[in-house]
């Protein structure tokens, strides 16, 4: 007996020791995908939320998640690492563009009708086009770029949402008189300056309908064109009437969602993708926070400038391209986009086939989905419209709108930003 039992245990002890290795053996098989992000909370929470649900469904696929600056110190990190072959197996980066500026056929995995393609929605394959293939999949949702409001600031003065520039300005000095920061701005992040030239698109486009041709022909400037000039103009306008927050020019992005959440200052101009970030830092403020459109001169002919989502794509430095490519195709389905509605919050229309928002969205989302019904006004900003743009906006704007440039010399600088990009794309008719 003593002998069958020594047995028995030799056998269960080499039975468990083979099932450990194969364990250790299937951990150690389990392939990592490295996935670039910005670090904006809204997009953290989406990413994680993304990672968690798409690993949970392919237990074999783990998703390592880094982050990186925004702006043009972003940019630039991006295209260092796709030059040196160091990229991750999943960036996200915009659409659009800046897009072209990528050399996608040369860096980019082709994703023409790939599985990640079927439930695309047209209008975003063809922000990231090139030479009619395909290379990206979209994550979070349509923007606008205009401006976020505390509603119990205005409903405290009595304050109706403006429809023309000149109401802008009345209710911002009110709310100046009642002790409030009328406009928050956070120079700090530069990128963040660029909302009263690039979300006054609309109106120009309104004033202007032709302009996007001309400017991509090298036929319009914004320095000559006065409706272009005019969002310049603006951000001057305010720095002089003294509505900015004190502490603009060291304040960040994180700081201005908190102001606007909280009542700290009124009006925020920006893309709606902070409502996400709010969701994330500041929920029990949510319902605090409206939106409404850039005004401009007309009411008759107030409407949105629309951004699409940014992308996701694949770099071919990659090692794991299957993985990746399974893993946008989750991004992009309606499973992808209930991720990240639980990650970030609801923050606009997904342009994903299947993807509804949630029946009850907070204020600033109904606002916003108000601008894509039938009859509202919108124009998709320039850069859909165009291949150019300049990568030095938002330290120009930085400029005026800290009073140390004046709008026409900016807008002059902006047009010779616009010339060098334009000239490395080798478009026709720049020199």
């Amino acid at each position: 007996m003593l002998k069958t039992s020594r047995a028995r245990r030799h056998v269960l002890a080499s039975a468990a020791a083979l099932a450990l290795g194969l364990t250790t053996l299937a951990a150690h098989s389990a392939t990592t995908l490295t996935v670039l992000i910005d670090g904006g909370p809204q997009t953290v929470g989406a990413m994680n939320a993304l990672a968690a649900d798409f690993s949970a469904k392919n237990p074999d696929i783990k998703i390592d998640i880094e982050t990186r600056p925004g702006g043009s110190e972003g940019d630039n990190l991006i295209k260092t690492r796709l030059a040196t072959g160091e990229m991750t197996d999943v960036f996200l980066y915009n659409a659009g563009s800046l897009f072209h500026a990528l050399n996608a056929k040369k860096n980019l995995v082709d994703l023409t009708g790939e599985k990640s393609q079927a439930n695309v929605l047209d209008v975003f394959k063809g922000v990231v086009t090139e030479d009619g293939r395909i290379y990206g999949v979209p994550i979070q949702t349509a923007m606008g770029g205009g401006v976020l409001y505390n509603k119990p600031i205005y409903a405290k003065l009595k304050l109706q949402v403006p429809k023309t520039w000149a109401e802008f300005q009345k209710n911002n000095a009110a709310i100046k008189a009642s002790g409030v920061a009328p406009i928050i701005q956070t120079f700090k992040d530069t990128w963040s300056s660029q909302m009263f030239v690039l979300a006054d698109f609309h109106n120009l486009a309104s004033s202007d309908p032709g302009f996007a041709d001309r400017y991509t022909a090298n036929k319009a400037k914004y320095a000559t064109t006065p409706a272009a000039l005019k969002g310049f103009q603006r951000q001057e306008e305010v720095f002089k009437a003294g509505y900015l927050n004190k502490d603009y020019a060291n304040a960040r992005f994180e700081d201005g969602l908190r102001m606007v959440a909280k009542g700290e200052g009124a009006h925020y101009p920006m893309l709606t993708f902070a409502i996400g970030g709010i969701s994330v830092s500041y929920k029990d403020n949510i319902g605090d926070v409206g939106f409404f459109a850039l005004p401009g001169d007309d009411a008759a002919k107030n409407g949105l400038t629309v951004w699409m989502p940014p992308g996701l794509y694949i770099p071919k430095s990659s090692t794991h391209i299957a993985e990746a490519k399974k893993f946008l195709a989750f991004v992009a389905s309606p499973e992808g986009c209930a991720a990240q509605t639980r990650g970030a919050g609801p923050q606009g229309p997904y342009m994903v086939k299947g993807c509804d928002l949630p029946a009850s969205v907070p204020p600033a989302v109904a606002d916003l989905v108000a601008y894509f019904q039938p009859g509202a006004k919108s124009t998709p900003a320039l850069e859909y419209l165009s291949p150019v743009k300049g990568p030095s906006l938002e330290q120009i704007t930085v400029e005026v709108g800290s009073g140390i440039r004046m709008p026409a010399d900016a807008a002059a600088l902006y047009d010779e930003d616009v010339r060098k990009q334009a000239m490395q794309l080798g478009l026709p008719g720049w020199k």
